[in-house]
């Protein structure tokens, strides 16, 4: 197993959480009294992710040691979502809308987690009170809007923290920057993102991958 392939596992599961939560923050009714300053930040949060149709991205993952990955993020509402990493790493993360798919090309190795029962996976559900998840944390800045995403009655599950930065020619005047992930065991990790680009061509095509186990298994 190369280092690269190590430092992805060390950080797979918060990435894998991270990926549920992009694309997650859909409408809804706010199911607690939350100050009116707060609510109109996580609305229109909630209001620039729904604005975005298709949108391609250069990323950096970076785990708690400061070890870093890169690679290209392409995302197509509702639910789909791709992690292509650098060559090197031969890792994947697909999300196709029904299921998050990683894939380890250096071992040949699936994994998936059906959206329905995964970490936070609720979130993709535009049925689902999604203020009962998301919660404004000030920043101190006007130009930064930070939202904390988790669910209290499961905390295994971690904490996603989404963070816009002010930008009037993105989607609803907000662009997401960066989210940081922190799984159960504190292990935290951090994904930036940079040259952002908007209604972008993306197909389903984008989220299909190829198989790497051997066609014929015992």
């Amino acid at each position: 197993m190369n280092r690269t392939s190590k430092i992805f596992r060390s950080c797979a599961s918060a990435a894998a959480l991270a990926a549920l939560c992009v694309p997650a923050l859909l409408p809804a009714t706010p199911a607690y009294a939350a100050p009116s300053g707060d609510s109109a930040q996580l609305n229109q949060a909630v209001e620039a992710l729904r604005a975005i149709s298709t949108m391609k991205a250069d990323f950096v993952q970076t785990d708690r040691n400061g070890q870093s990955l890169t690679g290209e993020l392409t995302l197509m509402r509702p639910g789909k979502i791709r992690f292509q990493y650098q060559k090197s790493a031969q890792l994947l993360i697909v999300s196709d809308g029904k299921a998050l798919t990683m894939i380890d090309y250096s071992v040949k190795q699936v994994q998936r987690w059906p959206i329905s029962n995964s970490p936070l996976g609720a979130l993709l559900d535009p049925k689902r009170d999604v203020a009962k998840y998301g919660t404004v944390k000030q920043t101190g800045n006007p130009n930064v809007v930070s939202i904390e995403v988790r669910d209290r009655s499961h905390p295994e599950y971690g904490v996603i923290t989404l963070i816009f930065t002010r930008k009037a020619s993105a989607p609803g005047g907000l662009e997401l920057s960066y989210w940081v992930a922190l799984d159960s065991q504190n292990k935290r990790t951090t994904i930036s993102l940079s040259n952002q680009r908007y209604g972008v061509p993306v197909s389903n095509n984008d989220f299909r991958w190829v198989d790497p186990r051997p066609k014929t298994r015992r």
